[in-house]
């Protein structure tokens, strides 16, 4: 096949999505760490211990999928504003940044270097950091949208999710003496930002995709993602609440986060709906089944992961036993793979091919990355469930000892594992594939000097057998 870039300056994607691929196999690493210590096997204590492991874990994972949707944004946002990026060189100076800040996060929480607010765990000197280069990551996204000759839906909504992301990253700089004050508004960057904001960019992509792999008229498919991201994001903020049942608020949040909770079902349940909807409709036979079945199953699994199960714990009847347990990370799991690891993979498989002019996707490790992955990850959230009711029933119920309990999840813990092996032989092979893609080709753009049209672009090497 031939690439089809339309502009030069979408190569940038290439170097965030190789980022994002490094950071998440860095993330699996920490993640087979914390792993094997709820098995009994906590053998680098001394060096790595299980907080700090926690830490890193769950730190890579916003950054690993925070870089990827910049590069899907590097990638998207030329081609719906038909012109090249506005001053590409800073956004290679952005990329070079935000992976310094990433690494020196990292080695800061193994020095013991860092705010100790969960999920807020960086240091606020590179708050600031992180802060100037999201900054800078919109300036060169407005200003192309600015200067483009069309201002599409799918532009415009993945531009305010990341922005509206931006500005909810603000409260969490804020600190308070008192628990309760300081625990609300740091739910506003973590809730908010997972169960808000993060799906305006989701919406974004998926449509994107969608538009791109079935054919389907834009007119459409943007209208849906109008109603279907608007109901998501509003649920998504007044579920808010189900954080605030325990934590010294009043007791009108109960109610306030009960209902909502209960509606954000409805809007996954919608969203997956939509995307097998219009992938049907569409009525084109996508020649990258990869990139589609990826972006499907972002819908399907989204639901399940964050609707169902989010749904399944989060009403304040069930929330009172289940907050604080590993019940919880059964939930986090599926969502955040659902929702948001497979909307990057999803973009991903579409736009490598795009990019290097190869069809990696028809071999059977693009396909068998989808299935272990994914078969991998329900595996993980069964043993999350059976070890998360487990502890519900034998501390919160039982009443046994904290640590005794642990002990006894360790059986289980072994599953988990398993399962973790199964994904992360997927994650392998999907990084394979992607390596064996190789580097994007160089195009021609002196058809292109006014930063609109197309950009013809020539293979650098022979094509795939």
């Amino acid at each position: 096949m031939q690439p089809t870039i339309q502009y030069k300056t979408q190569k940038i994607a290439y170097w965030f999505f190789a980022a994002c691929m490094l950071l998440f196999a860095l993330q699996l690493i920490y993640g087979f760490i914390l792993g094997f210590a709820r098995m009994g096997y906590d053998g680098l204590h001394e060096w790595i211990p299980f907080n700090v492991a926690r830490a890193t874990h769950t730190n890579l994972l916003v950054v690993w999928l925070l870089t990827g949707f910049m590069g899907a944004a590097y990638f998207i946002i030329p081609e719906e504003s038909e012109r090249e990026l506005w001053m590409p060189k800073l956004a290679w100076v952005q990329l070079v940044s935000l992976l310094l800040v990433g690494v020196v996060a990292i080695v800061g929480y193994h020095v013991n270097w860092w705010e100790g607010r969960k999920f807020l765990e960086i240091p606020r000197e590179l708050d600031w950091l992180v802060v100037v280069n999201v900054l800078t990551f919109l300036l060169i996204i407005f200003m192309t949208i600015w200067k483009g000759k069309r201002k599409t839906t799918t532009a415009m909504v993945l531009f305010f999710g990341l922005l509206s992301a931006a500005l909810l990253y603000l409260p969490g700089m804020i600190t308070f003496e008192n628990l309760t004050f300081d625990s609300f508004f740091r739910w506003w960057v973590v809730h908010l930002w997972v169960e808000g904001v993060w799906e305006l960019i989701m919406g974004a992509i998926l449509s994107f995709l969608l538009i791109k792999l079935t054919g389907i008229d834009r007119e459409v498919i943007e209208k849906w993602l109008y109603v279907i991201v608007g109901f998501t994001f509003l649920s998504g903020i007044l579920g808010t609440g189900h954080h605030y049942y325990f934590t010294g608020t009043p007791r009108y949040w109960l109610m306030i986060g009960g209902i909502f909770s209960a509606l954000e079902p409805l809007a996954f349940l919608g969203m997956a709906i939509y995307a097998l909807a219009m992938a049907r409709r569409g009525g084109r036979k996508a020649p990258n089944r990869i990139a589609l079945m990826w972006t499907l199953g972002c819908a399907v699994m989204s639901f399940v992961g964050a609707g169902f199960l989010g749904f399944a714990h989060t009403l304040p009847q069930v929330n009172i036993w289940t907050h604080g347990t590993l019940v919880t990370a059964m939930h986090g799991h599926l969502a955040f793979w659902g929702a948001y690891a497979m909307i990057v993979l999803a973009m991903i498989s579409y736009a490598m091919p795009e990019l290097t002019g190869r069809s990696m996707f028809k071999g059977w490790k693009a396909e068998w990355a989808f299935w272990t992955t994914n078969i991998g990850m329900l595996g993980m959230t069964g043993a999350f469930a059976v070890m998360g009711v487990a502890q519900v029933y034998l501390e919160r119920k039982g009443g046994m000892d904290f640590l005794e309990v642990q002990e006894s999840l360790e059986v289980h813990a072994f599953g988990l594992v398993l399962a973790a092996a199964l994904l992360t032989l997927g994650v392998v092979l999907f990084i394979k594939n992607f390596l064996e893609y190789g580097l994007p080709v160089e195009v021609d753009s002196s058809s292109n000097s006014s930063g609109g049209g197309s950009v013809l672009a020539t293979p650098q090497r022979p094509q795939e057998d």
